[in-house]
């Protein structure tokens, strides 16, 4: 009896957890559907009295979020399939392939994990400056592109590949590139798909350097955009919050399809050292 109140309690505990986390997600849902002021009464209310769509048509119409919407796209997407390309490719490079000095790069690029990236943005303006890349959309993502956390979680996944199988494919005369694409790629699925999602999520709400790398407002994403929007509508909550609901809704769609992969890269990659 008592180990099943246990259980009880355990799950009674998780449920208030998980509901006490998405109570704001779901507030700000509901608050985007108010009338406008609606979501400044005292006591503040929970439900919508009318549900209205003004203030999405607005975002789009008045406010041209759309460009922003697409900007954001542009440079998620662009820095997120990049990311697998290279990440996935140095990943396996520091697994499978056997060459000199190995070891010393990969532990000095496990030594950059401790430098804040904020240290490194300065640096890197001036090289994107020195190569005409300021204020474009390639600047905007070229910190995503490979990373040393995305190598990490390559490489450690990768070290699970058995060497005879990538042996027995060269026997029978396999390139290292067709290794890499028909062997290589389908079997680290699972920790591409996390990668995917980790890069996307960083890069759609990074806010920092497009906020830094960018100049001409018909390029900034989606958060640098809306932090615009707070200072001229800071008392339009309804406003603020139908753009934050369209700021996490790509993130939580890519979440649900990529979530079955997610979990199993995860639960794998802890296993695997």
């Amino acid at each position: 009896m008592r180990p099943r109140l246990a259980r009880v309690l355990v799950h009674a505990a998780l449920g208030l957890g998980a509901a006490l986390s998405l109570l704001p997600l779901l507030w700000m849902v509901s608050a985007s559907l108010m009338p406008t002021g609606e979501a400044n009464t005292a006591p503040p209310r929970l439900l919508p009295s009318q549900v209205t769509f003004e203030h999405y048509a607005a975002l789009f119409t008045r406010l041209s979020l759309g460009r922003y919407f697409l900007n954001s796209t542009i440079v998620a997407v662009s820095a997120t399939l990049i990311s697998l390309l290279c990440n996935s490719m140095a990943g396996y490079a520091l697994a499978k392939l056997r060459f000199r000095g190995r070891e010393p790069v990969y532990r000095l690029l496990l030594a950059g994990l401790v430098v804040p990236a904020q240290v490194a943005m300065l640096p890197l303006f001036l090289e994107l400056r020195a190569l005409g890349l300021v204020n474009t959309y390639v600047g905007a993502f070229v910190p995503a592109m490979a990373t040393i956390l995305g190598i990490f979680l390559i490489r450690q996944y990768a070290l699970s590949i058995p060497d005879d199988l990538l042996d027995a494919a060269r026997l029978d005369g396999a390139g290292e590139f067709r290794l890499y694409w028909s062997i290589v790629l389908p079997t680290i699925r699972p920790i591409l798909a996390t990668l995917a999602l980790f890069t996307f999520l960083s890069t759609w709400n990074d806010f920092l350097w497009p906020l830094v790398v960018l100049s001409d407002d018909a390029k900034y994403t989606l958060p640098v955009a809306l932090a615009g929007l707070v200072g001229e509508h800071v008392q339009d909550t309804e406003l603020m919050m139908a753009g934050s609901v369209l700021t996490v809704l790509p993130v939580l769609l890519l979440f649900i399809l990529l979530q079955r992969h997610y979990i199993e890269g995860i639960m794998a990659g802890s296993a695997k050292g």
